[in-house]
């Protein structure tokens, strides 16, 4: 089934039709520094999680289609790929991360243009800041939504870490590699607004984001019955920032104001300006902004309802908003652009996605724009395979 594309714009797929291609999440910039390359995941497959041991390539796709295979990795999901992003301060160069199975463990290997794999960071990367300076990382381990985690990194069996002083949120020092615990999982544990209700509940974060002006991370920290760990997963979600020091962690929205109420997050145009798509009405998911710094808490609508619930993003200029769906009742998934001065909302496109036997192997839209606010470009099942397509917002 074809996607209903609005005609107002260029259209067309980006990755060839020989197999299954992505890129991953929608907070994060897959082009390189003209422009001109776009990373880019092949998977082997699309109907199940990963297995241990199991590659996917990672490439890169040009504007005219053409796709260069570079590397395998078997650190890799079906939602976030395997965090492939391009390093500010070595343009010619990306990182992904990947399993060292001599080692055991996960890392970050830096992957130069034209030369191969010259290095690596010593944990895997989550987030890079948008000055290219640092970026974050954490355990993929206890993370048992195992469609947002990788095959090799064996789920933990202790429903707390092992040493809580020793586990959690870490900064990566981007240009020499060193590497500091920011935010402990027992900092986060005794800040947590109902600590009483962790015993007995297995916890984990992820989802780590940094601000427009790198000072500043939010992840989620989540919790679950010890019974639930592993299959049908009801997790609370409480939504935590810090400075990229750590010295003032907090939990700035709870399980309460989440729950069924909101489904993505993101930072906004401003260092504390937190983009989320609520629905806190009861009339349908919005354009929701607050300033984590504020007490207390006070939000701001910015659209009226977009349909379902959504993954936002600001354009880099900062006047609109690009948000997904997921299927609705029909299967099919919306892209629309949300105007942020008036609040119109204008769909650029359905896109039909086949039900998957589960449900973390699904295809998100996952839009994400360009650092010049030109192009969009998506993840989309609808022809049967994974692909990569383009949305040119110019007008020719």
């Amino acid at each position: 089934m074809k996607p209903q594309i609005s005609s107002k714009y260029n259209w067309r797929k980006l990755t060839p039709d020989d197999g299954h291609y992505f890129f991953g999440y929608y907070d994060r910039n897959p082009w390189n520094s003209d422009l001109t390359k776009h990373l880019v995941m092949k998977a082997p497959q699309i109907q199940r999680l990963p297995a241990r041991g199991e590659r996917a390539e990672v490439g890169l796709i040009d504007l005219e289609g053409h796709y260069e295979p570079l590397v395998t990795t078997r650190a890799w999901c079906h939602q976030q790929g395997c965090m492939e992003l391009f390093l500010k301060h070595r343009p010619d160069c990306f990182i992904f991360n990947d399993y060292e199975e001599s080692e055991g463990r996960l890392v970050a290997r830096i992957y130069q243009l034209g030369k191969g794999v010259v290095g690596r960071y010593e944990l895997p990367v989550y987030a890079i800041s948008p000055d290219g300076k640092w970026a974050v990382s954490l355990n993929f381990s206890r993370i048992p939504r195992r469609g947002y985690s990788y095959a090799d990194a064996v789920l933990s069996e202790d429903i707390h870490p092992a040493d809580p002083d020793a586990d959690g949120l870490w900064r990566i020092d981007l240009e020499t590699g060193e590497i500091k615990l920011i935010v402990s999982y027992r900092t986060m544990m005794e800040r947590h607004p109902y600590a009483y209700s962790l015993p007995g509940q297995h916890v984990w974060m992820n989802h780590a984001i940094i601000n427009c002006d790198s000072t500043r991370v939010l992840w989620l920290f989540r919790q679950c019955a010890e019974s639930c760990k592993r299959e049908h997963i009801k997790w609370k979600t409480f939504l935590y920032t810090s400075s990229k020091e750590g010295d003032d962690a907090e939990c700035v929205l709870s399980e309460c104001q989440w729950q069924q109420f909101i489904s993505h997050q993101i930072w906004g145009r401003t260092p504390n300006e937190i983009l989320v798509d609520a629905d806190w009405t009861g009339n349908g998911h919005s354009a929701v902004v607050f300033d984590e710094s504020r007490r207390p808490f006070i939000a701001r609508e910015l659209s009226k309802s977009h349909g379902g619930m959504a993954h936002m993003i600001f354009s880099p200029d900062g006047t609109k908003i690009l948000a997904d769906s997921y299927p609705d009742s029909n299967q099919n998934q919306i892209l629309t652009l949300l105007d942020v001065a008036t609040g119109a909302c204008e769909l650029l496109g359905t896109f039909h996605h086949e039900p998957v036997p589960g449900w973390e192997t699904r295809c998100d839209l996952h839009p994400r724009w360009s650092p010049d606010g030109r192009f969009v470009t998506v993840d989309s099942t609808h022809d049967g395979k994974r692909g990569i397509y383009l949305l040119e917002l110019d007008k020719p």
